[in-house]
């Protein structure tokens, strides 16, 4: 498991949006960047600026996944057939810890990557402790035992700003991977733009 290096905050700050939703984000009160020139006037920025500023918001929105992880993930995608966005996002929203976060056994993207990592995640009754493992269609994903007691979980479960979504059914403590989704149907609190980050690997 790669470790992220930045608070889970300074990341909203940085991109000035609250991107997880979450009430606690210091974006809702403190709308500059972080650090001691973050109250600095910003200037506009260059299309290299706004793509770059995509990629940055989506790869931070999947726990600031590694860039060699995210471009990986990118060159997958636009081997696929089809738009090659709208196969970044699915692949993305396969991902253990993101189907671990979309099932609400986890409050955030990171924590769900630490459920994953301490191994407290089955997929089809198999231990798995691989965030990035690949979920398909029809894979059902569980809580092991001594997850199920664990207040990290009651926590995530009680969030009334999350909702599970349609292509995710969930069974108590279990879920079923149904569908790949497409970008209309993944839940983003904020506008996330996957045509910029194919532009930005594009160049």
């Amino acid at each position: 498991m790669s470790k992220r290096q930045s608070s889970k905050y300074k990341i909203d700050r940085r991109m000035g949006e609250n991107i997880w939703g979450r009430p606690k984000s210091s974006v809702n009160r403190r709308s500059y960047g972080p650090g001691q020139h973050g109250q600095r006037r910003k200037g506009k920025l260059s299309d290299y600026g706004i793509q770059l500023r995509a990629k940055q918001k989506l790869k931070g929105y999947y726990g600031d996944i590694t860039e060699k992880q995210f471009k990986a993930t990118y060159q997958e995608a636009s081997r696929m057939k089809g738009d090659t966005g709208q196969n970044l996002i699915g692949l993305l929203e396969q991902r253990l810890d993101a189907v671990v976060y979309r099932s609400k056994f986890a409050p955030t993207i990171f924590s769900a990557r630490q459920i994953v990592s301490h191994g407290h995640i089955y997929v089809n009754g198999v231990k798995c402790n691989i965030a990035s493992r690949r979920v398909r269609p029809g894979d059902v994903v569980s809580l092991g035992t001594k997850a199920k007691e664990m207040a990290l979980i009651a926590e995530a479960q009680a969030l009334p700003e999350r909702e599970v979504p349609d292509y995710v059914a969930a069974d108590g403590d279990k879920v079923t991977y149904v569908r790949v989704p497409t970008l209309d149907e993944v839940p983003y609190p904020v506008k996330m733009e996957p045509n910029l980050v194919v532009e930005f690997y594009s160049r």
